[in-house]
């Protein structure tokens, strides 16, 4: 019982296949405040980077915005040129800024689990608007969590804040003595590395989500034994299956082999435990091929089939072994057996004129098996 209880017990890491199955269906690791600390940082960053442009452009826009003539404002083809004017001006100048954010938001996600479409995930489901399951989730060990990580971040960025901003105000109050070109320049700058600064704080709550996101998503796909033992026998097939397949592949194989007998020259056996079907057409065949092979049961069905058709059976214990052990199915007989058989297939040759021909019986010869091949 105890062993049962083990074996549906989740101990065991998602196999591949329950990975990619994840995968598809869009369970995937995401971490929010990842997301959230590379688009404030790089936004930041980007502030300071084109900050001086875009205030530029904007400043353009603003003033042509509002240096109009009376005859200017009473014509609406040219005020709409200038409300145009001022649109393009304006996009012109956030478009960098728009464009590297468009686009750490589209990569950010490929940092932690890539990209991941399902349709399962969008679709309706009716215990989404179930509320006992809201509240659940809500009061769950996640919930929990978010709100921990919502206080972390309220309070750190908070503190950073409050500190930055005191170590800053002398800074900030003597913005109002500067020209007011310069101190609207300055007061950008000390807007986008406060915020880059406060920013800053996120990635310490992202240094401790991200680890926390991936060790959750693989408690979650984690498996029981059984169900690991029900995947392998689903990917490799189950032992009882594959054995009837190899069982059903050999009976294909030597149905095949054994219509091909009668298409041999000779069967050379031992006599009764082996039994190898040689063919040779010296008009195609540079060495005698072994078209079929052995040994008992089969060997007595090659022989029955060899007699039934003609074929010469050549008692050869030797040779038969020796072909057997060395020889493979469908190919060239070994190299170091060719004079052997070269001897049994010209005595299967000179028998078979002798017969037709009504010629002296041939003498049987002994072939000569090398030490080494010997069986």
């Amino acid at each position: 019982m105890a062993e049962h209880d083990t074996s549906q017990e989740k101990t065991e890491q998602p196999t591949p296949k329950k990975l990619r199955e994840a995968k598809q269906q869009g369970q995937i690791p995401r971490s929010r405040e990842l997301n959230s600390m590379s688009i404030m940082v790089i936004g930041a960053s980007g502030l300071l980077l084109f900050g001086a442009f875009m205030l530029k452009s904007l400043s353009q826009m603003m003033s042509t915005g509002f240096s109009l003539t009376r005859a200017e404002i009473l014509d609406k083809q040219t005020l709409f040129l200038r409300f145009e004017q001022a649109f393009w001006d304006a996009l012109a100048g956030i478009t960098p800024f728009l464009a590297l954010m468009t686009i750490v938001a589209i990569l950010t996600p490929l940092l932690l689990g890539g990209w991941a479409f399902s349709v399962e995930q969008i679709a309706f489901k009716p215990d989404r608007l179930n509320p006992i399951s809201g509240l659940k989730r809500i009061f769950s060990a996640k919930g929990l969590m978010e709100l921990v990580k919502a206080m972390a971040k309220f309070i750190l960025v908070s503190v950073i804040a409050v500190a930055f901003l005191w170590s800053q105000a002398d800074t900030f109050l003597n913005l109002g003595n500067e020209p007011f070109i310069q101190g609207l320049t300055h007061a950008a700058w000390l807007f986008g590395f406060s915020f880059l600064v406060m920013s800053l704080a996120l990635v310490l709550i992202a240094a401790i989500d991200v680890p926390f996101q991936i060790w959750d998503h693989s408690q979650k796909l984690k498996m029981t034994l059984q169900e690991v033992r029900d995947e392998m026998k689903e990917t490799e097939g189950r032992p009882e299956v594959k054995s009837k397949v190899r069982a059903l592949q050999q009976e294909m194989a030597q149905r095949r082999m054994m219509e091909d007998v009668p298409s041999a020259d000779v069967i050379i056996t031992n006599p009764t435990h082996y039994a190898v079907a040689l063919k040779y057409d010296p008009d195609s065949m540079a060495v005698p091929v072994i078209v079929a092979m052995g040994k008992d049961l089969i060997a007595f069905k090659i022989r029955e089939i060899g007699i039934e058709s003609g074929v010469e059976i050549f008692e050869a214990p030797p040779l038969a072994r020796a072909l057997f052990a060395h020889g493979k199915l469908g190919q060239e007989i070994p190299g170091q057996l060719y004079y052997a058989v070269a001897q049994v297939l010209a005595f299967v040759f000179q028998l078979q004129q002798a017969r037709q021909h009504g010629f002296d019986l041939p003498d049987r010869p002994d072939p000569y098996i090398p030490t080494d091949e010997q069986v």
